[in-house]
């Protein structure tokens, strides 16, 4: 805290100011900032506080006090041990005790930090090999006083050091902490060892020691027989005179020593502590004309150089990670011709390196930078300054006075800090959410977001989308997908299935038992009970449940002579736990808390005694099936069965994956109709993070999207102009603004997507896809708005600067407001929002037509040939040798069984005045007819492939007319896909392949165009006078792929494959859907693809009884259905062979014109068919 406070005008009246409340502090400064401008300058102050009591021991590394039970074991359920302390070393043990059974309690300084080490009746658990139970606080070795609370009750444990607290649950069984004999304060001693001890001493001071009550402090003073002292302990404090320093400033701190020059050697040491990993330590001139002497921190390593004048230079490097701010010292020795320079000389394993150079001292001593001013030092720095402390100088092995150099009798400096080290961990409150990791520099911290799946500077925004609508909005489609249903609230992301169609978004949750499961030996003494795990949890599951419009999960249980409800009023002898841990004895297709099964509510049982049908406990199979679909109770997590250990008892049973659809929040709209109408909300509460994110749309100039105000700060998000978003902040600091100007107008009633963010790091702003604007935060100013008023939405309560337009999925940190809830008893708002396809109309391609929905909207692919939730899946089909696809223009159809779509009519004009013709095809064989349509009066239009792979397109217009268009930039046969479209408009005609535009002509003006009767696919089967060309290359039809073939607003494949019986088409021979793209490398005249009806989580066919899965009698059943099994296949071969001779003799009467060899099979005989039977295709029009 920081007051001003105004002091006395003469040099004898006092000025006194009282404290509202008492303030507790490490240290108080004074900074004048006004001097009497008629006196002279002088301060008097005195600091008055409260009355206190202090018991103090200090340690010296080498001595403990014991503390010794009046009995062998003291067992304690709580405990209360408080203390404060101070000390200049990093680590040591400051209490300690432990029982024969494993119980064991120690609290010790690791590298600055405080660890708790506690253990209840776990003899594993051993404090040289498990971790710390709690960790907390860091650079405690700064020489001030520093409290230690630690409160157990039971397991339950509270851990404050310096007012911050960590609460955790000891391990081990018991409850009770067994000590035997004593606890130890200050160090471990050996048993029977004295002077020796296990772990290294506490060095420093602790003051108010209380363990339980006990003031082992006070008791060691009057030298009680409970405390027993090892070493020298003593009742005052010593206060070691270290002056430390701090360098401030990157570019200028500088501290100038002087040396003693000429001297043979040379010895500088000194400790420093930082958290940067660049930075000059230490320069000197040598004198002798040696050189100089240059010490840097070089990524957290230690680099010592001597460039010499004649020769290469010398050079050391040691140690690594020396900015994690600790201290370490340094020391650089020379003599003669030998160097030394040595890195923390007390610890472990100390690295050493030493080299051979002629070495005499220098003059000036520059630690940690040099002065600006290089015309009055020589003083060089590769580097920028260090950032960090330094004590304990030695020049010469002469201790250098940093006071001196304070009062300005030695040395010089420059952004200094003496007699203070005023390092900051700025990760002690870990900033970083969701698991980041945090690093700093000496002015900051920085957090490592990998493997947490957020991003930003303080790991704050989800990588992953909120749903599966949100996927489905960005153009996805169906797969598996992290969602985060919370955005970047505290929730993780979760795993799930989008099936994404076009009608509904459904999104997937699999557990870990999805297979068929077998129960038998079950019942009320020895229940059968199974835990399903989601892979996440229950808040994830509930969140996302709660979020959706409907959740349903299909529980089946297949039975004999197994019951499962005990209808119709007997005990349940199963049921099923929801996410609040309930029991639920209601079955799929029932209403929660009516104990039935589907069967018994619509009253078709198979015994309408019961309201299940395992419940008439036949000694057959049968089973009980449906969906449980109330939101509140979803997901089943547990299942138990209690009735399977009767004779002839058996069951089992299968649940579903959890499946939702429909997003509650995302399509979440209000409509703003007058200018002083506003939705308002309970007040915003951002800690150190907060989001906004939104849709709009408007046609208004201006206007308030949110505002929330307080007494010390306020935030407001504004359409500041037609192109401007302005976004303001304010933390106490004084306004900070953001505008984001867009190079198109966002008042055009299109959606537009705004989305602000403050941290303690940064400040942003995001609209649409424009680039994000950011500006920096100081880190010294306030981490909280201090807001108070309530969230105004859409407007503010002065009623001015409101919004017109519509607001939609507005998420602040991951919490969604329901506007439309809000907006029903609101005037001047309405729930809801109309026109989504005037932004969104562009997601639907291939001719697809965007249709409105209350929340949201779907492609209505009906008049394309392709399909899927924006008409971008091919619709394909693998062609056989004589498969045929017609397709006829005769009177108005329908393409779909829902008559209500006006889009649905598909008809043929009498006298098309143009046609847009479109299909994809891969095929290995040529010749091949590709497209046949032809007219009642002779004409046609074909599409075949010649021979020798050229594509060609036939008009026949009348007798006389013909016009042939052959492309043979490629041989189009070899098994790759190709694009052909065709397009007429009037008399001009376009033919482009594989969007490469290939051919541009007129038919003169004479020629008249007919109405077609029919398109064909693939072979042409009926007679209609083929010519001679076109007859030759229908011999096979086509063998390969077509895909999303289009004719005008027709799509005769898809009519096909879809709807074939709604729609006059006609199919002849093998038409196998498949994707033409997965052929590529496949030969396309064998493939054959497998369809299966099972879904995702490749489940069986639920809607018939369970049969061999689960019989117990399948051996005997087994053996008489692979009898029976067996006759039927023979069957099937003797009618098959008959059918194949049938077939044979009828196609040799067909070819009875052509003969061969006896010797040459069917398929020899094909491929000669295919080479003679079709003649070179006449190239009236070569391209």
């Amino acid at each position: 805290m920081s007051r001003t406070f105004a002091g006395n005008m003469n040099a004898d009246s006092v000025v006194h100011h009282k404290l509202l409340h008492p303030a507790r502090a490490q240290f108080i400064r004074f900074v004048p900032l006004q001097w009497n401008q008629r006196g002279k300058i002088g301060m008097r102050v005195e600091v008055y506080g409260c009355s206190y009591k202090s018991d103090i021991a200090d340690f010296d590394g080498r001595s403990s006090l014991l503390y010794r039970f009046n009995q062998k074991l003291m067992s304690t359920l709580k405990d209360v041990i408080s203390l404060k302390f101070k000390s200049m070393q990093a680590d040591g043990v400051l209490f300690h005790g432990e029982g024969q059974r494993g119980d064991h309690i120690t609290l010790e300084l690791q590298k600055g930090r405080l660890s708790l080490y506690l253990n209840l009746d776990d003899s594993k658990a051993r404090i040289n090999s498990s971790p710390p139970s709690a960790t907390l606080g860091s650079l405690l070795d700064d020489q001030h006083w520093h409290s230690v609370l630690v409160e157990r009750a039971g397991k339950q444990v509270n851990f404050t050091v310096d007012k911050l607290t960590q609460h955790f649950r000891s391990q081990g069984e018991a409850d009770a902490l067994d000590i035997d004999y004593e606890l130890s304060f200050g160090g471990i001693p050996v048993p029977g060892k004295p002077g020796t001890f296990l772990k290294k001493n506490f060095h420093g001071c602790i003051e108010n020691l209380y363990y339980n009550g006990v003031n082992i402090i006070d008791l060691a003073k009057r030298r009680k027989h409970q405390i027993y002292t090892v070493g020298n302990v003593t009742f005052s404090c010593s206060e070691p005179q270290i002056v430390p320093i701090t360098f401030l400033n990157s570019r200028s701190s500088y501290l100038l020593m002087p040396g003693t020059p000429h001297i043979d050697g040379l010895s500088v040491s000194f400790q420093f502590r930082t958290w940067s990993q660049e930075g000059l330590l230490l320069f000197t001139e040598l004198s002798e004309g040696s050189g100089t002497l240059l010490l840097v921190l070089e990524g957290g390593a230690l680099r010592l150089v001597i460039p010499k004048l004649a020769g290469h230079a010398a050079e050391i490097l040691t140690g690594s990670n020396l900015s994690d701010g600790l201290w370490h010292s340094v020391s650089i020795r020379a003599r003669r011709n030998r160097i030394t320079l040595t890195l923390d000389n007390d610890a472990a394993s100390p690295t050493q390196d030493t080299i051979t150079v002629l070495i005499y001292s220098g003059n000036s001593y520059y630690f940690g930078g040099c002065p600006n001013n290089h015309s009055d030092s020589r003083c060089l720095n590769p580097t920028k300054a260090f950032q960090g402390c330094m004590r304990l100088i030695f020049i010469d092995n002469q201790p250098k006075d940093l006071i001196s150099v304070q009062q300005g009798s030695l040395g010089n400096f420059s952004d200094l800090h003496i007699d203070l080290c005023s390092i900051k961990d700025r990760c002690l409150t870990n900033y970083c959410e969701h698991g980041g990791s945090c690093s700093q520099s000496w002015n900051t911290f920085y957090c490592n977001c990998s493997d947490t799946g957020y991003t930003g500077a303080t790991c704050h925004n989800s990588l992953y989308k909120k749903s599966c609508e949100m996927y489905r909005h960005q153009g996805s489609t169906a797969g598996f997908f992290l969602i985060d249903v919370d955005g970047s609230g505290p929730l993780g992301p979760l795993q799930v299935y989008c099936n994404i169609t076009a009608d509904k978004i459904w999104t997937s949750v699999q557990h870990n038992k999805m297979e068929l499961t077998h129960v038998r030996g079950a019942d009320p003494e020895n229940p059968y009970i199974t835990v399903l795990d989601y892979g996440g949890s229950t808040e994830q599951l509930a969140a996302m449940i709660d979020g959706s419009e409907h959740c349903e999960q299909e529980v089946a249980y297949y039975c004999r002579r197994s019951r499962l409800l005990n209808t119709p009023d007997g005990t349940p002898f199963t049921w099923w736990i929801g996410r609040s841990n309930e029991k639920h004895s209601y079955w799929g297709g029932s209403l929660p808390g009516v104990q039935q099964c589907e069967c018994g509510l619509d009253e078709s049982c198979l015994d309408i005694q019961y309201f299940c049908n395992c419940d008439a406990d036949k000694d057959e199979w049968t089973n009980d099936t449906g969906f449980l679909s109330f939101k509140d109770h979803l997901p089943v997590t547990q299942l138990v069965i209690t009735d399977t250990n009767r004779s002839n008892s058996e069951a089992a049973w299968r649940i579903g994956p959890l499946r939702c659809y429909g997003d509650r929040h995302f399509w979440n709209a209000v409509s703003f109709y007058t200018e002083a109408s506003y939705l308002h909300f309970p007040t915003f509460h951002a800690e150190f993070s907060a989001d906004i994110s939104l849709f709009f749309k408007t046609t208004a100039s201006s206007g308030l999207f949110l505002e929330n105000l307080g007494v010390k700060g306020f935030l407001r998000l504004e359409l500041s102009s037609p192109s401007e978003i302005t976004f303001v902040i304010d933390a106490g600091k004084g306004p900070l603004e953001l505008i984001v100007q867009s190079p198109s107008l966002l008042n055009d009633n299109q959606w537009h997507y705004i989305r602000a963010e403050r941290n303690l790091k940064e400040a942003s702003l995001q609209v649409d896809s424009l680039p994000r604007r950011v500006r920096e935060n100081s880190e010294e100013g306030h981490f909280r708005w201090q807001l108070s008023s309530q969230l105004f939405v859409g407007g503010t309560a002065s009623r001015q600067k409101g919004f017109l337009g519509c607001i939609r999925s507005l998420h602040l940190n991951g919490q969604k407001l329901d506007l439309e809830e809000r907006a029903k008893v609101t005037s001047g708002v309405r729930p809801g929002c109309p026109g989504h396809c005037s932004s969104y109309s562009s997601t639907c391609h291939n001719g697809g037509k965007c249709v409105e929905k209350h929340s949201g909207y779907f492609c209505d692919c009906t008049n394309s040939p392709y399909e899927g939730p924006f008409c971008k899946k091919e619709v394909s089909a693998v062609f056989k040798a004589g498969t045929s696809v017609t397709y006829m223009f005769q009177e108005l159809y329908r393409v779909t069984k829902n008559t209500n779509l006006s889009s649905s009519a598909i008809y043929m004009d009498a006298v098309p005045s143009k046609e847009d013709i479109a299909f994809s095809f891969m095929t290995a064989q040529a010749p091949s007819l590709l497209l046949y349509i032809n007219s009642s009066s002779q004409d046609f239009l074909a599409v075949l492939l010649c021979k020798n792979g050229s594509l060609q397109v036939r008009y026949q217009l009348s007798k006389e007319e013909s016009h042939v268009f052959t492309i043979d930039v490629d041989n189009f046969a070899n098994r790759r896909i190709h694009r052909l479209k065709i397009t007429r408009e009037g008399r001009k005609l376009t033919i482009q392949v594989d969007q490469q535009l290939q051919l541009n002509y007129n038919f003169s003006p004479d020629v008249e165009f007919r109405a077609f009767r029919s398109l064909t696919l693939g072979r042409v089967t009926e007679n209609l006078g083929l010519d001679s060309e076109v007859a030759k290359a229908n011999t096979f039809g086509f063998v390969g792929c077509l895909s999303s073939v289009q004719y005008n607003h027709i799509a005769p494949l898809k009519a096909a494959l879809r709807h074939a019986t709604v729609q006059p088409v006609v199919v002849q021979g093998t038409l196998t859907e498949s994707s033409c793209g997965s052929m590529i490398y496949s030969d396309v005249n064998t493939v054959t693809t497998v369809h299966s009806s099972s879904d995702s989580s490749g489940k069986t066919d639920e809607q018939e009884p369970l049969t061999n899965a689960v019989r117990s009698d399948s051996a005997v059943i087994g053996g008489v259905i692979a009898v029976v099994t067996c006759i039927i296949f023979s069957i099937i071969g003797i009618m098959a062979r008959f059918l194949y001779q049938h077939k044979q003799s009828h196609h040799t009467n067909q070819i009875k014109e052509k003969s061969y060899p006896d010797h040459l099979d069917s398929s020899f005989r094909n491929d000669i068919d295919l080479q003679h039977s079709v003649s070179e295709c006449k190239r009236e029009y070569f391209i």
